[in-house]
């Protein structure tokens, strides 16, 4: 999936990526990863010249209630200590 975001980079689209809500950063996207039938999510970005920024990445299994709450801000963490 990793390819995808590489070949349509910010026009990938559902099913395979989508907008995230509730980020600091308004153009914060998640990566919809099926591997072994699971929910995998990678949380990026892109920089100012479109480069995707991988944030950080997690599994939903057991979690789906609390896992935007708890990823959301770990990702902006990452935005606004690496870029301030």
């Amino acid at each position: 999936m990793t390819s995808g975001l590489q070949q349509y980079g910010h026009r990938l689209s559902l099913p395979y990526a989508d907008t995230l809500y509730g980020s600091k950063f308004s153009n914060m996207k998640e990566l919809r990863i099926q591997i072994g039938g699971g929910p995998d999510r990678a949380f990026y970005t892109f920089d100012s010249i479109r480069q995707a920024i991988v944030l950080c990445a997690g599994n939903k299994v057991g979690n789906e209630k609390q896992f935007y709450k708890q990823m959301i801000p770990l990702a902006d963490e990452f935005i606004s200590t690496a870029f301030g």
